[in-house]
This record gives structure tokens, sequence and C-alpha cells, in this order.
């Protein structure tokens, strides 16, 4: 076919069916637009089929593995536990199939056409698509990219998906690691060796920088608890060289070689804008390879947004989910932006992460006078019936206003409570509004009301010697 012969005219195109793509489509689809969202293949993105929920159900696994090995405190007595891959795999692939029929139903009932193929730029109002031997062009009045990443991977490193695997091939393996390195801090690195560890796997862990990317508390409890589960922990440390041969992997680090059965990299992602042909129609990159966005999600070609992975910052589904949605709202009209101002971070570790907001080196290089409140998990009443001491919850207040600045926890609860640090960062909360309400008791919440309480000495389960100690943090 010769371009320009014949182009299919459409209104609305989304290039990629991944959490920022569908979700943009299905919100384009509510404000009247109609929509096509093309995904070269399958739908749900990396996030769905390799990333996210892939990676979720195997801690999920972890931490139901872990606690029946605890049971025996509530009287569930066992002879013995067996832990079988293959079928946490087989319930993985039913989990991806299921919410991927799930995508594909609600695009329907949304109207939303849907497009097998790759796609790439023709000129600003057309994109052509190559499905096989099928080739199609399409004139567009708007576009959204939402191609994603793709994994980074180090000079040196030879990844085959088998000993040496990524973010991808990782919740792959056929059988369970006798010894796993894991490079890299990301939450992923971190869910990910926690993880294996509770599997049986031999766990090290190899990071470049001298500290994980999080508060120093948590930072400190990372390294307590991986040293409990039995991680060891390589700091300042950078493989230059990675190969497996049959049976082991080999890796050079700048004065030993390292020998495990099992390599996992996971050090960051780089965009996937390679074949879209976004060079031959001019639009702006940013200096580390990002396509240039504003915060309507628009790019410097009028008709083209670009939400996700593609687009500067933290490669997150909540990320893209939100400028998809943006995205969708700006080109029907509406006054919307995104803002990831207070954008979470968790980590579905055992026990998990979560933080939003200041750290507390961040607010001291930001000029702030600060309290700090930190509560102790082996504190909490629930913990101590649950069995997950481990942990705290810490909060961080501007000394001059009483607004709250972040929330940093680790612990039983974490995920599901850093909401409340998101509501109270965007709705300017001070430290009267944690003190003022109730809180359900017992339950891991009443922690987040003794961590400010602490600042003003009237926590309750806070031991005099250690509320003196935190007070001088």
């Amino acid at each position: 076919m010769v371009v320009g012969e014949l182009a299919h005219e459409r209104e609305l195109i989304i290039i990629g069916g991944g959490p920022g793509g569908y979700q943009a489509a299905i919100r384009a689809a509510q404000l009247g637009q109609s929509v096509t969202l093309i995904e070269r293949a399958e739908h749900g993105g990396v996030c769905l089929n390799r990333g996210c929920i892939p990676t979720k159900v195997f801690t999920e696994g972890a931490n139901r593995l872990a606690s029946i090995r605890k049971a025996g405190q509530f009287g569930i007595e066992s002879d013995s536990i067996h832990f079988n891959l293959h079928t946490l795999q087989t319930h993985k692939e039913k989990t991806i199939h299921q919410l991927r029929e799930g995508i594909a139903a609600l695009c329907k009932a949304n109207k939303v056409e849907l497009l097998s193929g790759s796609a790439f730029f023709l000129a600003e109002d057309r994109i052509g698509v190559e499905n096989g031997d099928q080739y199609a062009v399409y004139r567009f009045k708007h576009a959204i990219i939402a191609t994603g990443s793709i994994p980074f991977i180090p000079k040196g490193i030879e990844i085959d998906h088998k000993r040496i695997v990524d973010t991808w091939s990782i919740t792959k393996l056929e059988t369970i690691p006798e010894t796993l390195i894991v490079y890299g801090y990301d939450y992923i690195a971190l869910e990910m060796a926690m993880a294996f560890s509770v599997f049986g796997s031999r766990v090290t862990l190899i990071i470049e920088k001298n500290d994980f990317p999080f508060d120093h508390s948590i930072n400190r409890e990372i390294k307590r608890v991986f040293k409990k589960n039995g991680i060891k922990i390589l700091r300042n440390t950078a493989i230059s060289a990675a190969f497996a041969d049959r049976n082991r992997v080999s890796i050079n680090l700048e004065n030993e070689v390292l020998t495990c059965t099992h390599l996992f990299v996971s050090t960051g992602q780089k965009p996937n804008t390679d074949n879209l042909g976004i060079n031959r129609i001019g639009i702006e990159m940013t200096s580390s390879g990002f396509i240039q966005v504003n915060k309507q999600c628009l790019t410097s070609i009028p008709s083209i947004f670009a939400v996700g992975d593609v687009t500067e910052g933290p490669a997150l589904a909540v990320k893209a989910i939100r400028q998809g949605k943006v995205a969708s709202e700006a080109i029907a009209g509406i006054s919307s932006e995104a803002d990831f101002s207070f954008l979470p971070t968790i980590a579905h570790t055992l026990p998990p992460i979560a933080s939003v907001g200041l750290t507390e080196q961040e607010a001291y290089e930001q000029g702030y006078q600060i309290n700090v409140g930190q509560f102790p998990l082996s504190s909490s009443g629930i913990a101590a019936i649950s069995g997950e001491r481990d942990g705290f919850i810490k909060v961080i207040i501007d000394k001059e206003s009483q607004l709250f600045l972040g929330l940093h926890m680790m612990g039983y609860g974490a995920v599901e409570l850093i909401t409340s640090g998101v509501f109270s960062l965007e709705m300017a909360a001070r430290d009267e509004d944690w003190l003022f309400p109730t809180y359900p008791h017992p339950s891991i919440n009443e922690g987040m009301l003794e961590a400010v309480e602490s600042i003003k000495k009237q926590a309750i389960h806070i031991l005099p010697p250690l509320r003196n100690e935190i007070y001088k943090v």
C-alpha cells in the first residue's frame, strides 16, 4: 500500500494497552470520544503480563508460606509444608488471564475498538499499523502514546531468561534457585529478594549505592529484616560482567568473582519509544530520552499526548493510570492535570514498605525545622496478636506550621495505610488533624496516631527511654 492511498479515519487513537493506555481509552469513551486502542502484544501491558501482577503473585505466595510457617502459635499444626513452584506458576497464569479478559470486556462494554499490531507515526496526524502481513493507515484527530518501557540491562550482562533473568522473566523460572543474586535496589528487586528467600533460595542483594532510596529509618529496618531472614547485602558494588553456562552464573565485580545458580537484574526501565517514528514527526524529548510533556500530558505536537513510562518520572503503574485519565480529560476539554508531588512508593516485601512525602533528610535539605514521631510496631497490640511485630510508623511534621510533611512505614498493613498519608499531604493536614479523630482498636491505624502523639510526648505505648531516644532524632 502506498502511504496516503487510503487512511481510515479515527477520532482518538491510543498506542499501548497497558494500565495507562486502557484506562485512558475507557475514560475517553466515558467522555463521549470514539476510541481505538492498539496493542502489539497482550492487553494489560507489562504491568499485568510481566511486571506488577506476576511479581505480586509471587510476593503473596511468599507471604502465605511465611504465615503458614508461623501458624503454630495459633494452634495450627502441620507435620510438613511443601512449596510447589509449578502450582504458583499456574495460579499466576490463571490470574493474568482473568484480568486480561476483564480488560477486554471493559473495553468492549465501553465501545472501545481494539486493534492488534505495531503502530508507528507517519505524520503528525497519521499512523501505520502492521500486524503480520497486514498493514493499514489511520488518520486521527488526537493520539495518546502509552507504549511503556522495557528493562534496562547494564553493559556486560547477558540476559538468557534462564539463569540470568530480568524483571520480565524472574517470575517464569521453572525451579527455585539454589543461590540467587539480585542486582538492584528498586521495589521489584527488594520484593523478589525477600520472596525467593522465603521459597528457599540463598539470596544476596547487590546495590551500587551506599543505601536504599527510602527514608533512613526504612533503610535501617530493611537491613535489619533482611539480615534476620538470611539475605546478604553488598553495598557500593557494581557488576562489570555476568554470563551463564549450563550449571551456574559467573559474576565479575571490581575485585572478585562470584558464582551463583541464578542472577536477577532489576536496574530500572528505559522508555519504549524505538520504532514509533516520533523522530520523524519531531516530538521533543527530554535530555534523558523521555517524551517531553506538560501537566496535561501534551507533547510538543498539539494533537499528540504521552503517558506512563515513556514520560519522565518513576516507572509506576499509578503514574501511568493518572496520566492516562488526565490526557483523555484534556482532549475532551476538561481542565485536568497530573501532579505527582505526593506519589506513594510501595514495596510488597515481608513486611511491606510504604512511603509518601518528604523523607527526614529531604525535609532538612529543603530548609524545614521538623518534628519527627516514630512508633515501633513491637508496641502495637494488633501486631502482637498477628505475630507481625517487625517495623514502625514514622511521621514528619513542620515544627513551625505543624503541617504534615511525610509518612514512612515498614510493617504489617503499610501498603493499605499509606493512603492516609497521601490524603493528609493533599489536604495540607496539620498534626491536630491526626490527633483529633478516633481510631479503630485494635488496629495498625493506632500506630499512626501514636507516632504523632510521640512528638508531643503523649504516646501511651512507648516506654520513656525509647520515647526520649525518638525525640532526639
